[in-house]
């Protein structure tokens, strides 16, 4: 990590703007890398559901990695989610549940 922080330093000694381009560069591919890994987990639970849609497992699944996305959209300002509803083919019962909360007790 040392040797981004020095990079970093030696950036904004030359172009002081430079140093936090490359840092939002940085964050900007952690958010596409998050977004992209939520959106495949939510194609994996429909998928799933869509196998076999009397698990109550494969709903709850499916629920939760359709709210995680949607935050994950939300938090880098994609407040609408109208359009990856219907190009992931999101089931209604999953939008249905959306944020409701189980007991996990073990």
């Amino acid at each position: 990590m040392s040797s981004l922080r020095d990079s970093l330093d030696l950036i904004r000694m030359v172009r002081p703007e430079a140093g936090t381009a490359a840092l939002e560069h940085e964050i900007n591919a952690e958010r596409a890398g998050s977004i992209t890994a939520a959106e495949a987990r939510v194609k994996t639970a429909i998928t799933a559901l869509a196998a076999d849609s009397a698990n109550a497992g494969a709903l709850a699944e499916a629920r939760d990695a359709v709210w995680s996305y949607f935050v994950q959209r939300e938090l880098i300002g994609f407040r609408q989610h109208q359009d990856v509803i219907r190009d992931l083919g999101i089931p209604t019962i999953v939008l249905n549940g959306l944020g409701a909360m189980t007991n996990r007790r073990k």
